[in-house]
C-alpha cells in the first residue's frame, strides 16, 4: 500500500501528456482506497496490530522498518485513502501548470501520510510525520494564492521547529532502551523490563520526555496558542491542498498525543499520570474550542471561516483524549475522521465556488441557491454536519467528547459545559455565512473589486451550477457523512477494545509515576506514587503530593 502511490508518483513524472498524468494519479490513489476495504474487514476484534510487516533496519540503534495497523491507525488510513482521489480529481480545473510535479507530490504525500498511520517504529514514525511536510510546502508554495510563499514558510517552519521537540523525546528514549519499537518504549519507560535490570523512567525524565512529545504534536493540531501558521496555509494553499491539510495532516498531531503522549503521560494501569497537565491541556482545548468559533465568526472571507473552525473543531479532538474515559477516547477517534470529512467537503465546495467567482468574500457573495441549486444542497448538507446536526456524522463524535469530558476522573463537568458552548458558537457562525452566501437576494460581486475579480463574475457568465464530474467527487463524501450520522455503532465497536487498552492496561506496574510534586488540596485523598527512580518490582510509597486520581473502569 506505500509502495503503490510511489509507484504513481513515479509514472507521474514517466509518462508523456496531462491526460495521462491525472489518470496514473488518479489510479494509484484509488487503487489505496480500494484496499483498505479488505484492510478494514480483516481487523482482529482484539483490537491487535494486523499485518505486520517488518523490512529488516539497524540493529545498532534499535531501528527496524515495521509496519502495521490497529484499528485505530486503520480508520485513519482509510480516511487519508478515500480523501485523496478525490481532492487528486477536484484538481484538474484549478491545476493547470506543471501539472507533473503537482500531482507527484500529491502522491509523495499520500505515501508519507499512510506511512505516519502504518508506523510500528518511533524514528520511522517520525521520518514519515516529517516527510508530510516537503510534498505540502511545495503544493502550497507552488500553486497557492498571492501570499503562497510566506505561507508555505511559515507552514514549514512551525511544524519543523515543533517537531524538533518531539525527535529529542525519541531519541532519549531509544538511547535509554536501545530499541525505537513503538510498544517496547511504552512498557520499558512506565514499566521497566520483567527481569529488572532496566528501570522506568524517573518522574522528571518521563515530565520531559511527555512535554517534548506534547510540543510536537501540540503544534501540528494546532493548539492555542501554536495555531498561528494553519489559517494562512489553508487559504493560500490550493483547493486539494486545503482539504487534504485539513482532512488528514492536522489529525498527524492528534494520532501522535493518542499513540505517544496518552500512554506515557496521561493513563495509567490504576490512576492518573501527571494530572496538572492534563488539566492544562484540556483547559487548552476549550480556549481553542471557543476563540477558534469567535475567531471564524469575525472572518469576512469563507475559506478562513473554515480554516479557524478547525482550530475549533481539533478542540473536541484534544479534549476528548485528555478526558483518558472511553467515550471520550472514541468520540475523539471519531472525531478525526468526521472532522476529515466534513471540513475536507467544505473545503472543495468552497474552491468550486471560488472558481466560478473568484472571490470568497461573504459580504459579495448571496442567493446562490437560487443559481446553483445543487451546489448550494451540498453546502448546506456539509455545514449542517460541521455544526453537529443530529443524524449526521458531526453529532455523535461532539456529543461522545463532551460526555468524556464529564465523566472524566480528571477534567468533569466544567470542561464539557466550555465545551459545549462551542458547539453552539459553531452553530452561530456557521448558519450565519450560509445564510448570507446561499440564501438572500441573488448577488454576483461586483466587477474590478477585489485582488481576484473578472468582468465576467459580475454578468454572472460563471454562475453555472456543478456537473457530473464535480458532484461525483462531492456525493461519496455526502453518503460517509450520513452513514456515520445514523449508523455509528460499527466504526465505534472497532476502537472499543484498543480504547480500554490505550487507558487501562499498558503493562504498567500497581502503582504509577508520579508527577512533579505540588501540594495536594486537602480534600483529596492522596494517591500512591513510585518514588524517584523506582522499578517496577519495588513497593509502592505514599506520596501526598504526587496530584493523581483514580481512573475507575
Amino acid at each position: 500500500m506505500l509502495l503503490l502511490p510511489l509507484l504513481g508518483a513515479l509514472a507521474c513524472a514517466l509518462v508523456p501528456g496531462a491526460r495521462m498524468v491525472r489518470a496514473a494519479a488518479v489510479l494509484a490513489s484509488a487503487i489505496c482506497a480500494a484496499m483498505c476495504i479488505p484492510l478494514i474487514a480483516g481487523l482482529p476484534a482484539s483490537g491487535d496490530v494486523a499485518y505486520n510487516v517488518n523490512l529488516g533496519g539497524i540493529d545498532a540503534i534499535g531501528f527496524s522498518f515495521s509496519l502495521g495497523v490497529d484499528p485505530i491507525s486503520a480508520w485513519l488510513v482509510a480516511l487519508t485513502a478515500f480523501l485523496q482521489p478525490l481532492a487528486i480529481i477536484a484538481s484538474f480545473s484549478g491545476i493547470q501548470h506543471r501539472q507533473r510535479e503537482y500531482y507527484a507530490w500529491m502522491l509523495l504525500l499520500l505515501t508519507a501520510m499512510l506511512g505516519v498511520f502504518m508506523a510500528r517504529d518511533a524514528l520511522l514514525f517520525y521520518m514519515f510525520f516529517e516527510a508530510t511536510l516537503v510534498p505540502m510546502f511545495f503544493i502550497i508554495g507552488i500553486w497557492g494564492g498571492p501570499q503562497r510563499r510566506h505561507a508555505a514558510s511559515r507552514f514549514f517552519l512551525f511544524t519543523f521547529c515543533g517537531s524538533i521537540f518531539a525527535l529529542a523525546a525519541v531519541i532519549y528514549l531509544g538511547a535509554r532502551y536501545h530499541t525505537l519499537d513503538i510498544a517496547s518504549l511504552i512498557r520499558l519507560a512506565t514499566a521497566g523490563d520483567a527481569a529488572g535490570v532496566l528501570a522506568p523512567l524517573s518522574r522528571r525524565e518521563l515530565w520531559w520526555v511527555v512535554l517534548g512529545l506534547l510540543a510536537g504534536f501540540a503544534v501540528k493540531v494546532p493548539l492555542l496558542p501554536v495555531h498561528t501558521w494553519l489559517p494562512l496555509a489553508h487559504t493560500e494553499a490550493p483547493t486539494a491542498g486545503s482539504v487534504i491539510l485539513a482532512g488528514v495532516l492536522l489529525k498527524l498531531g492528534t494520532y501522535g498525543i493518542m499513540r505517544f503522549v496518552v500512554p506515557l503521560g496521561f493513563a495509567g494501569a490504576d490512576g492518573v499520570v501527571f494530572a496538572g497537565l492534563i488539566r492544562f491541556v484540556g483547559a487548552l482545548s476549550v480556549a481553542g474550542i471557543i476563540y477558534g468559533a469567535l475567531a471564524a465568526w469575525a472572518q469576512r472571507d469563507i475559506k478562513k471561516l473554515v480554516a479557524y473552525s478547525s482550530v475549533s473543531h481539533l478542540g473536541f479532538c484534544v479534549l476528548g483524549l485528555a478526558s483518558l474515559s472511553a467515550e471520550g477516547m472514541q468520540g475523539a477517534v471519531l472525531y478525526m475522521v468526521n472532522h476529515g470529512l466534513s471540513t475536507g467537503a467544505m473545503f472543495l465546495v468552497v474552491g468550486m465556488i471560488y472558481e466560478r467567482l473568484h472571490t470568497r468574500d461573504i459580504e459579495e457573495i448571496s442567493g446562490l441557491a437560487s443559481r446553483m441549486p445543487v451546489l448550494s444542497f451540498f453546502f448546506v448538507l456539509f455545514v449542517l454536519s460541521s455544526i453537529g446536526l443530529p443524524g449526521l456524522n458531526g453529532f455523535v463524535s461532539e456529543f461522545l467528547t463532551i460526555l468524556g469530558a464529564v465523566k472524566s476522573p480528571v477534567l468533569g463537568v466544567a470542561y464539557g459545559a466550555l465545551a459545549a458552548c462551542g458547539i453552539v458558537l459553531s452553530a452561530v457562525y456557521m448558519l450565519h455565512m450560509t445564510g448570507r452566501v446561499i440564501f438572500g437576494p441573488a448577488r454576483a460581486p461586483a466587477a474590478g473589486t477585489g485582488a481576484h475579480q473578472h468582468a465576467d463574475a459580475a454578468s454572472g457568465n460563471n454562475l453555472r451550477d456543478i456537473g457530473p464530474a464535480e458532484a461525483g467527487v462531492l456525493v461519496p463524501i455526502a453518503v460517509a457523512v450520513v452513514l456515520l450520522g445514523v449508523m455509528p455503532a460499527g466504526l465505534l465497536r472497532t476502537l472499543d477494545a484498543p480504547v480500554k487498552q490505550l487507558i487501562q492496561t499498558i503493562d504498567r506496574p500497581a502503582a504509577v509515576v508520579s508527577s512533579p510534586p505540588v501540594e495536594a488540596p486537602p480534600a483529596l485523598p492522596a494517591s500512591p506514587c513510585l518514588k524517584d527512580g523506582a522499578s517496577a518490582g519495588r513497593e509502592p510509597s505514599a506520596n501526598a503530593g504526587c496530584g493523581e486520581l483514580p481512573i475507575h473502569a
